[in-house]
């Protein structure tokens, strides 16, 4: 079948999909920096374990070990992805020069600055993270420590964040989203869980008085419900990362990583509940398999389903900032880059492709059964075609056209890096 052809079936059941194309490739999503190099950063010594309740697992080669390496990494990848894609950086991300090195209390805008360079060449925004984790200022705890120091160190990395976000946002002219996550939590069950999260929510206050345009740096508190290491307790807990972003809503945003849930919990079902009451909230798309072991993100029913509620509710629109977030070294990253991000597109393109209005109208008028044979009759609708001249239109290979450029790229880039 054409896409002409195609696209009448679509217009057949009132959904306009040349709009639906259009529609997608203003949608800014960003892309992750730390897919290209397990986590590692250029910040502190890439020999030692990640630390903090992340863990990374396989050892594929061709792995980024320079700035360079991952610029030209992410270069294929944007090579390869249709739409609009934002860079999403960690601070432990930071290019030294000329033999500078700065402690991440110390960092500064200028550290950044080849970044700026290489979004602006490229007409990316770009987002940004604090490191909370992977340095010997982890005590365990960072914001929810005990120790008066390690809270102090960690506060002035949050607020030179802030200073970076805002550069950031000024030189690429578009919002930042700054997200403040850590992996504060116990191994093992606590004698004291108020504690350490009256510690970490005052943290957090000490960094929000950082002067920032909230219209360009967003700030977001993300939760998580367990990782390595502090298996039996962390101090944000959901309802703490809820609780404070609607405690201050007028400067900060709730981020919901769908990784960060009890597998039985689904962050679809979570967006309209937070939209109902937040102009703004954020995401990260990622795919747990039982905890939140970050794999790639797969055209699956939940990632469907983020999608249908993001546009149901209108999150296209702005109310939603969307990024992807895992990493994955047992298979070629960059090609975990690009399936990731192409299937998170066909996502949203999948969700505006669906008659909404009328399936709502069918919904409130109680006609369920109608509803239910119209939902599953949209699943043999002629998708693919309609996502193939998506690619073609935003000038990107369609479906089995991209993966054998990757597969020469590592014969003739990754296979050489030591």
């Amino acid at each position: 079948m054409s896409y002409e052809e195609a696209k009448k079936r679509y217009a057949a059941i009132g959904v306009d999909a040349g709009a639906a194309i259009e529609k997608l490739k203003k949608v800014p999503v960003s892309l992750h920096c730390w897919q290209g190099d397990d986590v590692r950063g250029f910040d502190t010594d890439p020999s030692k374990p990640l630390t903090g309740g992340i863990q990374t697992t396989g050892n594929y080669p061709g792995r980024a070990g320079t700035p360079e390496e991952l610029m030209a990494d992410l270069d294929k990848v944007l090579s390869l992805i249709p739409g609009t894609p934002k860079m999403n950086l960690h601070a432990s991300y930071a290019i030294f020069e000329n033999g500078e090195w700065a402690d991440r209390d110390k960092l500064e805008p200028k550290h950044f600055r080849k970044w700026v360079e290489f979004c602006k060449e490229r007409g990316l925004g770009c987002d940004f993270n604090p490191t909370f984790f992977s340095h010997p200022m982890c005590d365990p705890l960072t914001l929810s420590s005990p120790n008066e120091e390690t809270r102090k160190f960690w506060i002035e990395h949050g607020k030179a964040c802030i200073r970076i976000s805002s550069y950031l946002a000024e030189e690429l002219g578009k919002p930042c989203v700054m997200n403040i996550w850590t992996g504060d939590g116990f191994k093992d069950i606590p004698a004291d869980r108020m504690g350490p999260r009256v510690r970490y929510r005052e943290s957090i206050d000490e960094i929000l008085k950082e002067p920032y345009d909230f219209k360009k740096v967003k700030p977001c508190i993300e939760s998580k419900v367990f990782g390595i290491g502090v298996e039996a307790y962390t101090a944000g807990s959901a309802e703490f990362a809820l609780s404070y972003a609607a405690m201050n809503m007028d400067k900060c945003i709730p981020l919901m990583d769908n990784g960060h849930y009890h597998p039985t919990e689904v962050v679809s079902d979570k967006i309209p509940a937070l939209l109902a009451f937040f102009p703004e909230i954020a995401l990260h798309v990622t795919r747990p398999i039982r905890w939140d072991s970050d794999h790639v993100v797969l055209f699956d029913d939940e990632t469907k389903e983020i999608a249908r509620e993001i546009v149901r509710c209108g999150g296209l629109d702005g109310r939603v900032n969307i990024a992807l977030d895992y990493f994955d070294a047992s298979i070629n990253r960059i090609s975990a880059w690009v399936t990731g991000y192409r299937n998170l597109q066909k996502a949203l393109l999948y969700a505006l492709l669906q008659p909404n209005d009328e399936m709502k109208s069918l919904q409130d008028a109680g006609e369920f059964s109608k509803l239910m044979v119209m939902q599953e009759e949209l699943k043999t609708m002629p998708f693919g075609e309609i996502w193939d001249e998506y690619c073609r239109s935003c000038g990107r290979p369609a479906d089995g056209e991209w993966f054998p450029q990757i597969e020469e790229y590592e014969k003739k880039v990754l296979v050489r890096r030591k």
